[in-house]
């Protein structure tokens, strides 16, 4: 019996303990505020931290911002003795705020940009300055009743005028900031001239605190490590070419993936891709940099009267590829393929004329680098355009791929029957290799526009009279002038 009832089953329960049970603390109204507190204290000292770390970033990234940032503090200190020693402060009393404003208001990144507005405030304080003197001196002759009259139709006169000349264009790209100026400084000396008796002094005073200010300004930017806006438009064009190369490179590339030419990754890959959107939004910083760089005098490489407006054809140029790029870049995602015999038919000339190409732009990145005449550049043009005549006569071989008979048998199996047909097999053979073509034909047309970046760049390199680089020696695999050309004339004939 005792077997028999081990050998049946036992219902238990188990009661839990009480005082096994984890009591939660009661922290009540003061230790949940705290807890509150502690985390916002907690996520606003991570924030900080977050927001440090980038800026340390920044200035580690481009030191020359933090180089600016201590040349403008510079100039603020120094021009702030004024106020601290008094000999100095007894000369100029509080006219010498005009001289920390012009500080503050001229000094720019680069050189140009500061001598720029220096010139443009320094002019049109003058300008204003002794206009309003003269207004002032007709308006005493004028009578008391028509002093009023005059200031204020000459306010009106000149202000309209001057605001007027910044809607022109050529005005306004070099002049706008001082033709503001005169409008500030004309109507202070006008209205002032009303009731103040030393009209003189205080257009005396105040050209002479702009002038201080502006001299502090010129000599800090240029002494202490100048940034100069030539010498930045010049790497900028350097670095849209580099770009584009990347990105035809990364294009093509990406669309042939398939022929195992592919040696990075795919988000890489897609990094050098994306460069051409640069070159793309670089047309509002090239301007603004050849604006600056017209005023800069003579400094490294670049003497007085650098074609600087040069350096903008090149960059239209180069955004005329960029563009190109875009397009070809939009073909790579197509859902629709060629057939694999007509891809490996096309791949090895499309790759070729891409690396030709790469390497037309990468001569003439090395031409404005070194600012030298390439000796290479008519045999890599000379290769890039053989390129496109070979791609163009493999182009006109696909018409006899295209109308290849389907099939000899005639029949189709039970099996291919049962297999779904997808929507790419029942498009016609040309609306397979429509986009293959697109692509074709987008390399020669970029490979055409990358002629015409040659041309630009060939023609900065005679105007601001490029030395001759050192002959290299070419490579031994490669085909001279002469066979290209032999090989040109006899597809033509």
């Amino acid at each position: 019996m005792a077997k028999e009832a081990a050998g049946k089953l036992e219902w238990r329960t188990n009661v839990p303990d009480e005082t096994s049970k984890k009591l939660e603390p009661d922290y009540g109204l003061v230790g949940k505020t705290w807890l509150r507190l502690k985390c916002v204290m907690g996520g606003l000292v991570m924030k900080v931290w977050g927001f440090l770390e980038k800026v340390w970033n920044l200035g580690v990234a481009e030191p020359r911002k933090v180089i600016h940032c201590a040349r403008v503090g510079l100039a603020l200190s120094i021009v702030s003795l004024f106020y601290y020693i008094r000999p100095l402060y007894d000369d100029f009393g509080g006219n010498v705020m005009w001289a920390v404003m012009t500080v503050v208001v001229v000094f720019e990144y680069t050189v140009g940009a500061t001598l720029s507005k220096c010139i443009n405030r320094a002019t049109g304080t003058i300008l204003a300055g002794a206009l309003g003197v003269g207004i002032h001196w007709v308006a005493d002759r004028s009578g008391d009743k028509l002093k009023p009259i005059v200031l204020g139709v000459s306010v009106f006169f000149f202000a309209s005028a001057a605001t007027f000349s910044r809607f022109i264009p050529s005005v306004k790209a070099r002049f706008d900031y001082g033709a503001m100026i005169f409008i500030l400084t004309f109507s202070l000396v006008s209205v002032s001239a009303y009731r103040m008796v030393e009209l003189f002094e205080l257009a005396q005073d105040r050209l002479s605190t702009v002038a201080i200010g502006a001299s502090l300004c010129i000599l800090v930017t240029m002494l202490f490590c100048p940034i100069w806006a030539g010498c930045e438009l010049h790497r900028l064009i350097h670095q849209n070419m580099e770009k584009l190369v990347d990105s035809l490179d990364g294009c093509v590339a990406h669309y042939f993936k398939d022929s195992g030419n592919l040696t990075i990754s795919e988000e890489d890959l897609n990094k050098k891709i994306q460069g051409y959107k640069c070159v793309l939004n670089s047309k509002a910083t090239e301007e603004s940099m050849c604006n600056f760089a017209r005023w800069e005098p003579t400094h490294g490489r670049f003497n007085f009267g650098h074609p600087w407006k040069q350096y903008l054809k090149i960059g239209a140029s180069l955004r005329r590829c960029a563009y190109c790029i875009e397009t070809l870049n939009s073909c790579v995602g197509s859902d629709i393929e060629a057939p694999p015999c007509i891809r490996k038919h096309l791949s090895d000339k499309c790759l070729k004329v891409s690396s030709y190409s790469t390497n037309v732009l990468k001569e003439l990145a090395i031409t404005i680098m070194k600012m030298k005449k390439s000796s290479r550049i008519e045999f890599r043009v000379a290769e890039m355009n053989f390129a496109v005549q070979e791609l163009r006569d493999a182009l006109k071989s696909l018409p006899s791929h295209l109308l290849a008979p389907p099939s000899s048998t005639g029949e189709e199996s039970t099996e291919a029957k049962s297999v779904p047909i997808k929507k790419a097999d029942v498009l016609p053979p040309i609306m397979k290799v429509l986009p293959l073509i697109t692509v074709v034909s987008l390399l020669e047309e970029i490979a055409a526009r990358i002629g015409g970046v040659a041309d630009a760049v060939e023609e900065l390199a005679s105007l601001a009279e490029f030395k001759p680089a050192k002959d290299r020696k070419p490579k031994q695999n490669l085909p001279t002038n002469k066979i290209i050309s032999d090989n040109l004339n006899r597809q033509t004939i």
